[in-house]
């Protein structure tokens, strides 16, 4: 029938559909929203799970790690035997001593544990100062002394060896740089440039001399403290303040020693400054020695006089010491330093241990570091002053005691 409209069963498919209405954009970003709460929501709890629990259930033991100083791990480590003891195979205690590894075992302070402390990426540390054990309070400040223990700061304060070297050293060579804390800079190169295992003394006089000793440890520098004596020309060649003198003028000598003493803390023991005149006095050291050797200090002889008996009376008193054979620098050019140089490596091979000085002179400086970069092909090895007696021949004679 024409002209009569169509009902829906007659409309062609999909021709008079009606269009769907467009979403509103409040939608859209609602579920947008939504989505990203869930995610966030499953990441919080998975992160949560797996705190709790970060082996997934696997089974597990924990033990505590705590971290302790190393005065309170050397506190009750067994200490290292005296060289001249050492025999057969090393010991545990000598083995820790010489790596660096400290080892508190069982007792009061760690019931029922063993806390070992290594040295961090190999580098060399030394054991904090002031250790409370080995001081005293006067009025010179804070004075070595033997701790409660037994432990000295010679012990203490000197710097570990560190690892056993694969091969033997053909021989070792100890170097102490002197004349340090006056110049600021000077004293801030030899800290910076020279190796660790170089050790460092310093005169009593300098400003700071605390915190510049303790800068000096913390790079892995052991430290020895100047002491001024009296030369044969004092007082036209007067060594400074507080000199330790000979005959009548020494009534004062052990309060002026002990003014020296209390000017820092953390040093290994003492090595005259000049004194050609007082080291060759046998009456004038007796009490000196004797008051080093109540605190727990090592003694060395600079080797500047001949006529020193510093370090065989400081032997003759029990007292660790050793005498120096070589002053790198006495004629301070390049040529020279670097003859000095060579003969100490003749001297290591041949003694097994040698000990040079040196002051910090920046040329002097300059020389150690270079040729001490040359060493490890040579098979010969720089080790601290404290540690040069354990390596002399027995076979050998000379100034090492």
């Amino acid at each position: 029938m024409v002209g009569l409209p169509l009902s829906e069963l007659d409309q062609p498919l999909g021709q008079a559909k009606r269009a769907r209405a467009p979403q509103p954009y409040g939608r859209w970003l609602w579920r947008g929203l939504t989505s990203v709460l869930a995610v966030t929501f499953a990441a919080l709890a998975l992160y949560a799970a797996l705190k709790r629990d970060p082996t997934g259930g696997e089974p597990i033991a924990t033990s505590m790690i705590r971290e302790r100083s190393a005065a309170a791990d050397i506190a009750k480590a067994p200490l290292q035997p005296a060289a001249e003891e050492r025999r057969g195979p090393a010991s545990a205690s000598q083995l820790e001593t010489e790596s660096g590894v400290t080892v508190v075992r069982p007792g009061a302070d760690a019931p029922g544990a063993i806390i070992i402390t290594v040295p961090d990426d190999g580098v060399i540390k030394l054991a904090p100062a002031p250790d409370k054990r080995l001081v005293e309070r006067t009025r010179h400040g804070l004075l070595p002394k033997i701790g409660p223990d037994g432990a000295t700061p010679m012990q203490v304060y000197a710097r570990p060896l560190g690892p056993t070297p694969a091969t033997k050293p053909a021989g070792r060579i100890a170097i102490l740089v002197g004349g340090l804390g006056i110049s600021q800079s000077s004293t801030s190169e030899a800290i910076a440039r020279l190796p660790g295992a170089v050790s460092l003394a310093f005169a009593p006089y300098g400003a700071d001399l605390e915190k510049t000793v303790q800068r000096a440890r913390s790079e892995g520098h052991e430290v020895f403290l100047q002491v001024p004596m009296e030369p044969f020309d004092y007082p036209d060649n007067d060594p400074g303040p507080h000199t330790l003198l000979t005959g009548p003028k020494g009534s004062d000598n052990l309060d002026r020693l002990q003014w020296v003493l209390g000017r820092v803390t953390g040093y290994v023991g003492i090595v005259n400054f000049l004194g050609g005149r007082l080291t060759a006095d046998d009456t004038a050291l007796t009490p000196l020695l004797r008051e080093l050797a109540g605190r727990g200090l090592m003694v060395v002889d600079d080797g500047s006089s001949p006529r020193s008996l510093l370090a065989s009376a400081a032997t003759r008193a029990q007292i660790p010491a050793l005498k120096a054979e070589l002053a790198l620098d006495a004629v301070p050019r390049t040529e020279a330093i670097d003859r000095e140089l060579q003969r100490l490596e003749t001297l290591a091979r041949d003694q097994g241990a040698v000990v040079g000085t040196a002051s910090a002179l920046p040329i002097t400086i300059e020389r150690i570091t270079r040729w001490a970069r040359t060493l490890e092909a040579k098979n010969l090895v720089i080790v601290p002053v404290s540690a040069a007696r354990s390596f002399r021949n027995p076979s050998t004679t000379g100034s090492l005691r």
